[in-house]
């Protein structure tokens, strides 16, 4: 794994704006960056970062199927208590999941390490699936880099064929909050993806979902939700004014109910607890957990709930190294092992390991100036050599 310096392309704002991916820049910042790619070779990809990202990902089902089968699990998540028999009928009626990522510690070298699993409002999909393979090809054209130069990303064809799956002859509706450039970007991209696997849609904001009087989900043509992807978090939707309806209201939901599991950092915790010493694992423990103190005196500690490196600290030796402020941690935290990224060119790289319907299928790199990745952070293309 290395990081290779090279030239941009002269025209690569004029084709982002083209592809509709108008969030390239970020309060006049660059967002995605291509002065720079992440090389990596075949064998790192397929041992070391595809192989590892089916392997968490069963384990994850594991702990989901024996989360839902006992009370103790979902109490220390923090979850509802009003949304369990929702979160186990939806995963007992095998509701299907079209997407997540892993954001990993990986170096090229010593073993992935999970840091936390995106598993319900992933964003960060169409410049992984998309302008990343866009600029692959044109840098190969262009000599930027090696002819012989491929890239790990089925991403998109693999989300066509999710959606085949998924869909049937329902009427989809994408929702989000559609006033941030990146989720309706998003969501305008998983749009797409449905459209191309035949399914007709309607996107619009989760505020603009309404209730019928028989406590149905609607849009605001008044017509029946049956089949809804939200680019909003479940445990936003178990708090909200709509959430006592979920469960009677007959829409399926994408990201399913049982997803509320994983897209709680107190994930990490209880995969250390039925997978001790797992080489794709950090330790990892409740906050107020006494066996937290085996960490000693170094560690990160993060919110159960929290959003782009939001109210993560990094502390060493008793030190604090960085803290990153933020509305989180209300419902608690945990403590994991303290690994830092690697720093390429005093940059802290993270690899995201995409899978879409539990196939492993793409990558993304995030990097940074400092420790922490956050929701500025640049995003950086690969590609395999």
């Amino acid at each position: 794994m290395h990081r290779i310096i090279c030239p941009e392309r002269d025209d690569w704002r004029t084709t982002a704006d083209r592809a509709g991916f108008n969030f390239h820049t970020i309060n006049g910042e660059r967002y995605w960056d291509e002065r720079a790619y992440y090389a990596f070779t075949l064998d790192q990809i397929e041992r070391q970062v595809e192989a590892p990202t089916g392997e968490i990902d069963a384990m994850c089902l594991e702990l989901v199927d024996k989360a839902v089968e006992d009370e103790k699990y979902l109490r220390r998540l923090k979850i509802p208590e009003a949304y369990w028999p929702l979160i186990a009928d939806s995963w007992h009626g095998d509701q299907a999941s079209l997407y997540g990522r892993l954001d990993l510690c990986f170096d090229g070298k010593s073993p992935a390490r999970l840091l936390e699993y995106n598993a319900d409002t992933p964003t960060s999909i169409f410049e992984s699936a998309v302008f990343q393979w866009t600029w692959l090809e044109q840098a190969i054209e262009r000599s930027i880099i090696p002819k012989r130069a491929d890239q790990y990303n089925s991403i998109h064809e693999r989300l066509i064929e999710a959606w085949r799956k998924l869909g049937g002859a329902r009427h989809l509706h994408l929702a989000g909050t559609m006033a941030s450039t990146e989720d309706s970007g998003t969501l305008a991209y998983l749009e797409d993806t449905a459209r191309q696997a035949g399914l007709s849609t309607t996107l619009l904001d989760i505020e603009d979902i309404g209730l019928s009087a028989d406590h149905g989900f609607v849009d605001l043509d008044n017509r029946p939700i049956e089949l809804a992807f939200k680019l909003y978090p479940w445990e936003w939707m178990f708090h909200d004014e709509f959430g006592a309806d979920i469960a009677r209201a007959p829409t399926r939901w994408i990201e399913p109910p049982w997803k509320a599991i994983l897209s709680n950092k107190g994930l990490l915790p209880l995969l250390w607890e039925m997978f001790p010493g797992h080489p794709n694992l950090l330790p990892a423990y409740f906050d107020d957990d006494p066996q937290a103190a085996k960490l000693g005196a170094s560690f990160v500690r993060k919110p159960l709930f929290s959003r782009e490196g939001a109210n993560v600290t990094l502390v060493s030796a008793g030190s604090t190294l960085v803290e990153h402020q933020g509305p989180y941690g209300a419902e608690g935290f945990i403590r994991q092992a303290l690994a830092p990224l690697p720093n390429f060119s005093g940059q802290y790289a993270v690899v995201g390991s995409w899978l879409v319907d539990h196939t492993p299928c793409g990558l993304s790199v995030r990097e940074d100036e400092h420790p922490i990745t956050g929701n500025t952070s640049r995003f950086l293309p690969h590609a395999i050599l």
